[in-house]
């Protein structure tokens, strides 16, 4: 299967938020408002002080995606790039998708020169994910997310 990586674009909102209301209820039983879910997509495509998205095509389908945003690091005077919103189709996965995008973004963030690590989390129950991202080196942080949320 041939892979390819790129930026999403504006026209490309409709399929990113339907993919993030997919994994929100997939991976934590969570019904997002889709009229907000579209607006948030289109404000990080419009606003790349946001964020940016990376979609995975194959055969000009889009098959996977993920969204970078940005945590500045006072400590190494550099900034983390942060991946969320991960999602691949249920039957493209296992085949390399995840992993092209994440080389792709890995890549990037190696010749960017102020970047000064890749984070992400990941939920506790979430066993299958959490091995895709060991195998590509990624390590469990001593760091425990808490939060609190004003919309959900």
């Amino acid at each position: 299967m041939n892979i390819t990586v790129r930026i999403a674009a504006a026209a490309d909102s409709t399929i990113i938020a339907e993919y993030n209301a997919m994994m929100a209820k997939e991976t934590e039983g969570i019904e997002l408002d889709r009229e907000r879910l579209r607006k948030g997509t289109e404000a990080l495509i419009a606003d790349s002080s946001k964020g940016i998205y990376y979609l995975a095509e194959t055969d000009g389908k889009v098959v996977g995606q993920l969204m970078i945003t940005y945590e500045w690091s006072d400590w190494r005077n550099a900034t983390f790039w942060w991946i969320q919103s991960v999602y691949i189709l249920r039957e493209y996965r296992k085949q390399g998708v995840f992993r092209k995008l994440y080389q792709y973004v890995e890549s990037l963030a190696l010749t960017h020169g102020d970047v000064c690590g890749l984070r992400l989390y990941v939920d506790d129950a979430n066993k299958s994910a959490q091995k895709t991202y060991e195998a590509l080196d990624m390590k469990q942080s001593h760091y425990r997310m808490m939060e609190v949320d004003f919309i959900l």
